[in-house]
């Protein structure tokens, strides 16, 4: 890991389960860290400017802004307003998709069968999740997949396959304005972005260095 950060140094640090979301605020110049504890597990990940959730992050923006369909190292997080809501500043993965969106009850059943509606999925994680800040389904747009392995085919579709990060692969993601951070800790087990096995992973914050 970084040298910059120690863990012990963090001033918030949780073990997100399996399966489950979770959201916090995070400080202009403040660091998050995610950390892939057992490899191979998406982490679906939505930004909201914290001073007005109607400020969130946009997929479109981000890819035309850097010229790329993958987000890593140095990849600015743009807003649907044009602005910086966060950069990722280090990324020992290689790269994150903010192409192939959440999974769903609705996506789950056309993919994979009638018998998946009702196993749990991103969407709804994030319906829980930001209900407790006041908003609803309007305000979850196209996110961003940290640590999962989406390919594009040449043809032009997308391909979920085998993801590539290893345990204790990490990205981290510096605020550049005061945030609200929502994560879905992907359930989905009918492809092989978590490996058909959802594990836990990190979280961390430090203050600015």
């Amino acid at each position: 890991m970084s040298p910059l950060f120690d863990p012990a140094d963090a001033v918030y640090d949780f073990t997100i389960p399996a399966n489950r979301p979770w959201s916090h605020r995070v400080r202009a110049g403040q660091t998050l860290r995610i950390v892939d504890l057992e490899g191979c597990q998406a982490v679906d990940t939505l930004f909201y400017a914290a001073a007005d959730f109607g400020e969130r992050y946009s997929a479109q923006d981000t890819i035309l802004e850097q010229g790329a369909a993958y987000v890593s190292a140095g990849t600015r997080l743009i807003s649907n307003e044009g602005r910086v809501l966060a950069t990722v500043t280090a990324d020992s993965c290689g790269r994150h998709d903010t192409s192939a969106g959440a999974c769903s009850c609705e996506a789950n059943t056309m993919r994979f069968g009638h018998h998946t509606r009702y196993m749990h999925a991103c969407r709804e994680n994030f319906l829980v999740e930001v209900g407790r800040w006041g908003m609803t389904k309007r305000d979850i747009v196209p996110n961003i997949n940290f640590f999962m392995n989406v390919p594009v085919e040449a043809d032009g579709r997308l391909a979920i396959v085998d993801g590539v990060s290893r345990p204790g692969d990490f990205v981290d993601i510096r605020a550049e304005t005061d945030i609200l951070c929502v994560i879905s800790n992907c359930p989905q087990v009918n492809n092989p972005c978590n490996a058909f096995d959802p594990t836990p992973v990190r979280v961390l914050i430090w203050d600015p260095v």
